[in-house]
């Protein structure tokens, strides 16, 4: 399987993802935010359709487009007087929507379209690898040094405010690095389903870790592991490797909830 230098690319980008959807996810989760990759994944569609309107890159599109929609989620939600869930919901509808009416226009509903929607993994060039690299790293980075931060803001939020932490660059943060990872992660699993590998890996480490570090660690564990194990599985079985990396880590979940129920019980 290695002989083969799409695969070998395949498994370095897959690395790459594997480690950062669930670093960055694990603070969505905490924060009771599961769903803003979801949100955000259909405004990196819009994106998309965009870059192809325009005829520019559509992957630099969707991060543009990506970037914008999670500060968008994040002022409606502080500042626009719009609980959570209703500020997601708005950029959500208004992101697929814009998606479908720009997709139309530009005449792009192809097979090139469909690998951002369900992932192209088996696709990615060494140029590829570099983008996701340079990103992913960015973004990794970001989180070793601003973690205590993010920490105490995802414990209290109220609390970090009276500590003097500066609260709202950090909510901004999270945003940004969720749509960072949405558009790295969307040539691997597609945008229909990057918010499961930021997801899926969070709360199967949550079934058996004891603390916040431990849920962290495990949770980049069984993401790397799902992403390695998946693209393995697709290959041997002839299955779509996103796909198959999504159901893999749902299996974690299922195996560390049986898990936590004997360790309970025990």
């Amino acid at each position: 399987m290695l002989e083969l230098e799409f695969m070998r690319l395949a498994f370095a980008v897959g690395a790459v993802v594997g480690v950062l959807a669930p670093a960055v996810g694990f603070f969505l989760v905490q924060r009771r935010q599961s769903l803003v990759g979801d949100g955000i994944g259909h405004v990196a569609f819009a994106g998309v359709a965009a870059g192809y309107l325009l005829d520019v890159s559509p992957a630099l599109a969707a991060l543009v487009a990506s970037l914008t929609g999670a500060v968008a989620i994040e002022w409606l939600r502080t500042r626009g007087r719009t609980v959570g869930d209703q500020a997601l919901a708005l950029v959500f509808y208004t992101g697929i929507a814009l998606g479908v009416v720009l997709v139309s226009s530009a005449g792009a509903l192809d097979v090139n379209l469909f690998q951002y929607l369900f992932g192209s993994i088996l696709s990615v060039s060494r140029g590829d690898l570099v983008l996701v690299a340079a990103l992913g790293a960015a973004a990794l980075l970001a989180v070793a040094v601003a973690y205590r931060g993010l920490a105490g803001v995802t414990l209290d939020e109220e609390g970090a405010r009276v500590q003097g932490l500066p609260v709202d660059r950090l909510n901004v943060l999270v945003a940004l690095l969720a749509a960072t990872t949405v558009a790295v992660a969307m040539r691997i699993v597609g945008i229909l389903l990057v918010a499961a590998l930021m997801v899926l890996p969070v709360i199967a480490a949550g079934r058996v870790a004891r603390s916040m570090l431990q849920t962290l660690a495990l949770a980049v564990a069984v993401g790397l592991g799902s992403v390695l194990a998946g693209l393995t599985l697709s290959y041997y079985a002839d299955l779509a490797p996103g796909g198959t990396i999504v159901l893999v880590a749902a299996a974690c979940f299922v195996v560390a909830s049986l898990a936590g129920t004997v360790a309970g019980r025990r």
